[in-house]
């Protein structure tokens, strides 16, 4: 039997929030170190004994063992959960309080609760993602501070500025609160940002992150089973997630190069995650609200609906874009519907697009901001003003694959310009 993968990053979220149940939130430090001492003794005994048949359970009641041995231990020197404290002065209720905190339905809540906590408007989004990354997904602060390009020390700041003001509140965010639904707009936004990271970021290791959306995809599908958080832009949100992600398959091709959209192998995507993209984006259009996730996943539903890039309806794209940029607008979305109208009327009214573009220098950083004038100008037929453009990308690409394919730009643009 193998594990899939990121299952013990799975499970310690799974765990934290158990424990912290158990221990509150002020003790979140010590929910973290049980859960950790659960996972180094499943490592320790798998490895004699095999991988058991239900190693989430195993895992379960380990931690739950070593919760109930250290309520036992500390309950007259340490403060647990208030809403539980009660439970623990007497042996006939201290066992029955710990194993419900340990039911599945009650994980999914204290997960959802511990996402809320992490979304607090006193902390930055930065903080929220990092928080929610080292919390709820299991990562470490390296890694988060690799999948950020920031660094070390920076990110370990986030996360303890974060986890003291998760301890200042003492208790985890009331899931019938009357700001459930100010507090939902945020948890969406950090969820769509930690999405974003991994297909867009900016890693100096690869162009994808799978592992930031495959936690994004999870944790969003965690708050569609919350019936209040079940709303058509948490459904709008999941159908961009899973229409995007359905073609990372194929971003990078069987040699591990980028791919262009244009070039991607589209019997490589992801069938599934297509056909359920499309249902969450059919359940999402209940009710009169459109979100700026409707727009964005109606955009990703026309790239996925068409069988080939010629096959592309550029002018429902356009229109699309067009009220992206009149309810969110940003550079990124200008700079996408700047493509899309080349695609549609061509390049040079795509390259007047990219002109316009306002507030372009927040794409200083960004190579593929570049990369379009190089495309444009490479379609016109303008070879040296393309290579110029294509080496002003490669100057700021951001990870080795990055490199290669703005390098084959070059000399492609080079060849055309001879």
């Amino acid at each position: 039997m193998e594990l899939p993968e990121h299952f013990f990053r799975h499970e310690a979220g799974r765990l934290v929030a158990a424990l912290t149940r158990v221990f509150g939130v002020h003790n979140l430090t010590l929910a973290e170190d049980v859960a950790q001492d659960a996972l180094c003794r499943a490592l320790e005994v798998w490895k004699v004994h095999g991988i058991p048949d239900n190693p989430a359970a195993w895992l379960m009641t380990a931690a739950r063992n070593r919760a109930f041995d250290r309520v036992r231990r500390e309950r007259t020197a340490r403060a647990f959960a208030p809403e539980l404290s009660r439970f623990f002065e007497s042996e006939w209720t201290l066992g029955p309080a710990i194993d419900q905190s340990f039911e599945p339905a009650v994980i999914r809540d204290e997960q959802l609760r511990m996402m809320f906590s992490c979304c607090h408007p006193d902390l930055s989004e930065d903080a929220q993602l990092a928080l929610i990354l080292n919390v709820l997904c299991g990562f470490s602060a390296p890694e988060i501070a690799g999948a950020f390009l920031t660094g070390r020390a920076a990110i370990e700041k986030r996360i303890s500025r974060g986890k003291k003001t998760l301890a200042g509140a003492r208790m985890l965010f009331d899931l019938a609160a009357a700001d459930f639904g100010a507090r939902l707009e945020t948890v969406q936004r950090a969820l769509y940002l930690l999405f974003n990271e991994g297909y867009h970021g900016a890693s100096s290791e690869t162009p994808v992150r799978v592992e930031l959306c495959d936690e994004a995809l999870r944790l969003t599908a965690l708050l569609r089973e919350h019936p209040p958080g079940a709303t058509p832009a948490t459904d709008a949100l999941a159908a961009l997630m899973c229409l995007h992600s359905a073609r990372l398959p194929a971003k990078l091709d069987q040699g591990g190069e980028l791919s262009t959209l244009g070039a991607q192998d589209r019997a490589r995507w992801d069938a599934r995650r297509v056909d359920e993209g499309l249902a969450l984006l059919r359940r999402s259009a209940r009710g009169d609200t459109v979100t700026p996730y409707h727009l964005e996943a109606a955009i990703a539903a026309e790239h996925v609906s068409a069988s080939r890039f010629e096959d592309t309806d550029w002018r429902a794209i356009v229109a699309l874009y067009d009220r992206l940029m009149r309810v969110a607008p940003s550079p990124v979305v200008a700079l996408n519907r700047a493509i899309a109208l080349a695609e549609r009327d061509g390049p040079e009214r795509g390259l007047d697009a990219l002109v316009a573009v306002e507030d372009s220098e927040r794409l200083g950083d960004y190579p593929f901001y570049r990369a379009a004038f190089g495309e444009l100008e490479l379609r016109r037929g303008h070879g040296a003003r393309a290579e110029e453009h294509f080496r002003a990308a490669l100057a700021v690409a951001r990870n080795a694959a990055e490199r290669r394919f703005l390098e084959r730009r070059v000399a492609e643009a080079r060849r055309k310009g001879e």
